[in-house]
């Protein structure tokens, strides 16, 4: 059996909450209503897609990822705009995205690494790490705001998880698989 998996940073309440708060004001450019608006309790930072992964990969992944993730510290993530973000060439999103951060990039890297020696193909060459806030095809006829909102919002990256990605009724259903906690910054 393969399941949908990714690998993400949970976010703190009072940073999702803001952030829906900027999704909604972002409704008025949905004119045509092409935008799937992402459910706000449905927010998490992206790390690292890993597509369709076997029920064994996954037990490897956690095992992994215990060894090698036990001695990473957590670290202030800084989300610093919203964008419009083509990620392949059917499917675009609306996105947070963090500022250029080397504990993100060194712990996405960390990720990655443990993705490859599990054996699964991920091409992290284009990815940027984000939250998605919504998804639309990329043709489309959203009409940009002018300029899109700057966030300068922090939350703290304490813990990895692996989620599973179901199609649901209203978007996707995420279930956390397992979880590593990052070490305490105090």
């Amino acid at each position: 059996m393969r399941i949908r998996t990714f690998f993400a940073l949970r976010l703190h309440d009072s940073v999702v909450r803001q952030l829906a708060d900027h999704a909604d004001g972002l409704c008025e450019y949905d004119r045509k209503l092409e935008v799937d608006w992402v459910d706000s309790d449905q927010y998490h930072l992206t790390l690292c897609f890993l597509g369709d992964t076997a029920l064994d990969q996954v037990e490897l992944l956690e095992q992994l990822a215990k060894q090698q993730l036990k001695d990473e510290l957590s670290f202030q993530v800084c989300l610093e705009k919203v964008n419009y973000y083509e990620i392949s060439k059917k499917l675009s999103l609306i996105a947070a995205l963090p500022s250029e951060n080397k504990a993100l990039r060194s712990l996405q890297q960390s990720v990655a690494n443990m993705v490859k020696e599990a054996g699964i193909k991920s091409d992290l060459a284009d990815f940027k790490p984000h939250i998605t806030l919504g998804k639309l095809p990329n043709q489309n006829k959203l009409k940009h705001p002018k300029q899109w909102p700057e966030l300068n919002l922090y939350s703290l990256a304490d813990s990895v998880v692996l989620l599973q990605s179901k199609p649901g009724e209203h978007g996707s259903v995420y279930t956390p698989l397992f979880e590593i906690d990052l070490q305490d910054l105090a």
